[in-house]
């Protein structure tokens, strides 16, 4: 099993999750963040003072899959967050230990 995340624009969430949805994807956790990266924030005008906003809002998307499906769900998310501008985000993947299944008690795969 992996743990796939991503770091999505905002308005990429809806694009993403129907994306995964279309690939078999069961299950997804989203998270508002902020962060930076490469943007490195920028400035704004409040009621005539300019101030910097370092971190940006972002989505966090937590994704569990079996091991075959890793491809297909990164591609997935990189064709529907895609904008070509920078800040579009970043996909970690890592091995996941162990899934359980509260109400059932299942574990492993089936779990997901």
């Amino acid at each position: 099993m992996k743990m796939v995340t991503a770091i999505i624009k905002p308005f990429k969430l809806d694009d993403v999750r129907e994306a995964l949805s279309e690939i078999g994807v069961k299950g997804i956790t989203a998270t508002e963040v902020k962060g930076f990266g490469r943007q490195k924030g920028h400035t704004e005008l409040y009621r005539g003072a300019e101030y910097a906003v370092d971190f940006l809002p972002k989505i966090k998307l937590e994704i569990a899959i079996d091991d075959d499906m890793v491809e297909r769900v990164v591609e997935g998310v990189i064709n529907a967050a895609r904008t070509g501008k920078i800040g579009d985000g970043k996909i970690f993947v890592g091995p996941l230990e162990q899934a359980v299944r509260i109400r059932t008690g299942e574990s492993g795969p089936e779990s997901l």
